[in-house]
């Protein structure tokens, strides 16, 4: 179970911040009590969950690029962060054919400057990097990939988040290896999602956006891949997987440093034509039309995850069903124009908890 009282007054640095994930964790960091230390690049839009809950005016918030290693060690010898949570990347698997270097850069060579910076700061005790369930070698097999499976990826943004893991992993048996914990008191785990969903996500070519904005201009919904499979879940589910792995790291460093899937019930496993029509329903209006053809970049068909692990090893299980996950996230987007966002987020976040309870 999360401990809010182990949060409170914690120095906690949450790279990528102003994204849609990081914007959900430093809510409910700050709702805990924690200085939250916010290190990314500005928001995509301003819509974004970031933006209208105004969660930046309530932290410490630094834009800068997690490939300036320089501005990212200022970062750390000024507020000396006891927990990280590096969340900076980029994120999409389309614009990762347009800019394959730049992912490259931003998602390995960034994710080795948050752990040199791990490294040189003595103050730092847990540092979870956040990378993605696609980069396991993905073989279109039926059953979920368990965290011991192999790393692989076929297009640059998955490739660039398997290479990501190979470098912690290896950072963490070069320089923080779990059995000389006495030496360098420091604790790195590696967590995997599946397709996170939820309020406040305006990025291009992801299945809500895309829903949400179609509906909001009277257009309709063109699905693209609509046999493509994966595991649905809410933001907050794999975010309270990863408070819940950073307590317990802080007290058993040297059992929970490792790498840990956090997916959604098998009932979550679905296509993308399904999740869109959910969405329509939940929402009360909209269409969709399939628009897939045989040019399309190549985006892999079958993708789960087994969370076996984190079930048994963390006491972490998924709250919601796939229908309560499409609820929680059309709510966001049929609210957030007439309520103060902030407020709605802590709603959800609480409801969440108590169901988590319950």
């Amino acid at each position: 179970m999360i401990d809010s009282n182990f949060w409170k007054g914690k120095t906690i640095l949450v790279t990528g911040h102003t994204g849609f994930k990081g914007s959900w964790l430093s809510i409910w960091l700050h709702e805990f009590g924690a200085k939250v230390i916010g290190f990314s690049l500005d928001p995509y839009t301003k819509k974004d969950n970031f933006v209208l809950s105004n969660i930046g005016d309530k932290i410490v918030d630094i834009r800068a690029d997690i490939r300036d290693q320089e501005k990212l060690h200022q970062v750390f010898n000024e507020y000396k962060p006891e927990i990280v949570f590096h969340m900076a990347a980029q994120p999409l698997v389309r614009l990762s054919y347009k800019q394959p270097v730049k992912t490259y850069e931003t998602n390995v060579m960034g994710t080795i400057n948050v752990l040199e910076a791990i490294r040189a700061c003595a103050e730092t005790k847990v540092g979870i990097f956040i990378t993605t369930d696609k980069c396991y070698e993905n073989k279109e097999q039926i059953w979920g990939y368990k965290e011991s499976d192999s790393l692989g990826g076929y297009d640059p943004y998955s490739s660039s988040k398997g290479a990501a893991e190979i470098a912690i992993s290896s950072w963490r048996r070069s320089y923080f290896n779990p059995n000389e914990y006495e030496k360098h008191g420091k604790a790195i785990s590696s967590v995997r999602a599946g397709n996170v969903i939820g309020g406040g996500d305006w990025a291009l070519d992801r299945i809500i956006p895309d829903c949400i904005r179609a509906i909001e201009n009277q257009k309709p919904i063109e699905i693209r891949s609509p046999h493509a499979i994966r595991p649905w879940e809410h933001v907050l589910e794999p975010v309270s997987g990863y408070l819940l792995l950073a307590q317990k790291m802080w007290d058993n460093p040297v059992k929970y440093s490792s790498s840990w899937n956090f997916g959604p019930q098998l009932n979550s496993v679905v296509n993308v034509w399904d999740i869109a029509n959910k969405v329509v329903e939940a929402y009360g209006e909209g269409k969709l039309i399939d628009v897939s053809h045989r040019n399309e970049a190549y985006e892999a068909k079958l993708l789960a995850l087994d969370i076996s692990k984190a079930w048994f090893e963390l006491g972490w299980k998924p709250t919601l069903n796939i229908d309560e996950t499409i609820e929680y996230t059309v709510d966001w987007y049929k609210h957030y124009k007439k309520h103060d966002v902030y407020d709605f987020c802590k709603k959800q976040i609480q409801s969440f908890v108590n169901k988590s309870e319950n």
